[in-house]
């Protein structure tokens, strides 16, 4: 076992289906005091170091040899900027943190790694509708720098505490630096990209057999949400690739050569997924355009019977035209078994043309 392979194990573990939703969080006009900071610690050696402010960790851990891990949780534009003052963030960088909503991407500022990830959550449902939401997202934004690591979080999950309290028992890991911290936090994010594939995976697979199903139903606006949905899961994974690539290739002074390896193993991951992620797409094509060509089948199949049910309907009704004209020199006219003779001759007809449409599978 490599060592990589043996730090992943040792990670958070994500949980298949079905998972918690987890608590709403709190708008910002609702919370007091310097709640969007959800913890604070220096770490030296890999050991965390006794409780501090946030204002004032940083001199303590440059000082210490260490690093500070600051979390926020949807911090406002004037608490971000605060941090800001204190530990020399990029002002583009706090705009990008502040206003969220952003595209997976990594910033190379002058001293400082600016990385922007999605966050994904599997949404639990009963039935797939229409409507339903597949695939809730979230972001969480990385401040690197020498002796510190931000971490701001927007959205109800991500699991950085957890992850905080398993790293924490870690100690060669953190020994490399923040950048253990950004690592770890990428690696949490991918695996969760799995879950949510392998969860969306059983509703394709729902979808496919209700489709094939012998039963008649219309699957193409569930089809239709579920690309949708699985849209955003690609959104979340595809801009990933690239900041990946320049964390395991790419000479930096904030990421030592001893955690390269670390992200390659993580894009491999993200690479694996993301192909996962596109054949579910392609599949869900597919499965669209079979469903599309049942109801185009069954819509033929209608009008064959209708065509043929208007068929059995025309050849009585010309016998019952042809003997309702009354001209005096008609064979049979007078005849005392004509009108038997006529309602036989429809039955006839009526019974070779049912024959005739059950053969060829029109009825």
């Amino acid at each position: 076992m490599t060592s990589t392979d043996s730090t992943r194990s040792r990670l958070p573990q994500v949980h298949r289906r079905p998972r918690p939703v987890g608590p709403p969080s709190l708008p910002p006009t609702e919370r007091q005091g310097s709640d969007f900071v959800i913890d604070c610690a220096i770490y030296v050696e890999g050991q965390r170091q006794a409780p501090v402010a946030y204002d004032e960790a940083l001199p303590a851990a440059i000082a210490a040899g260490g690093f500070v891990w600051l979390g926020l949780h949807e911090p406002t534009q004037a608490e971000l900027e605060g941090v800001a003052d204190v530990y020399g963030l990029h002002p583009l960088a706090v705009e990008d943190a502040v206003e969220a909503h952003q595209r997976p991407k990594l910033d190379n500022y002058d001293d400082s790694l600016f990385m922007v990830l999605k966050t994904t959550r599997y949404v639990e449902h009963d039935a797939l509708t229409a409507t339903s939401e597949v695939v809730n997202t979230g972001e969480v934004m990385v401040f690197l720098g020498s002796h510190y690591v931000i971490t701001v979080r927007h959205g109800d999950h991500g699991g950085l505490k957890d992850l905080r309290r398993t790293l924490e028992g870690q100690t060669e890991l953190l020994q490399l630096g923040p950048s253990s911290v950004l690592y770890a936090v990428t690696d949490l994010v991918v695996d969760h990209f799995v879950e949510v594939a392998e969860a969306v995976e059983d509703d394709v697979e729902e979808l496919e057999t209700s489709v094939f199903s012998p039963a008649r139903t219309d699957d193409t606006p569930r089809i239709y949400q579920l690309k949708r949905e699985l849209m955003q899961l690609r959104r979340a994974i595809q801009p990933l690739e690239l900041p990946l690539t320049a964390l395991a290739d790419r000479p930096n002074d904030l990421v030592p050569d001893a955690m390269r390896s670390y992200f390659r193993d993580v894009q491999d991951h993200t690479l694996r997924v993301r192909d996962q992620v596109l054949g579910l797409d392609e599949l869900l094509s597919n499965i669209l355009q079979a469903a599309l060509a049942r109801i185009s089948v069954a819509q033929n199949d209608d009008m064959r019977r209708i065509s043929s049910y208007a068929g059995l309907i025309a050849a009585p009704t010309l016998v019952a035209g042809v003997y309702g004209m009354n001209f005096d020199h008609m064979p049979e006219l007078h005849w005392s078994f004509g009108y038997p003779f006529a309602l036989l001759l429809m039955a006839a007809l009526c019974y070779l043309l049912y024959r005739g449409f059950k053969r060829n599978g029109w009825l």
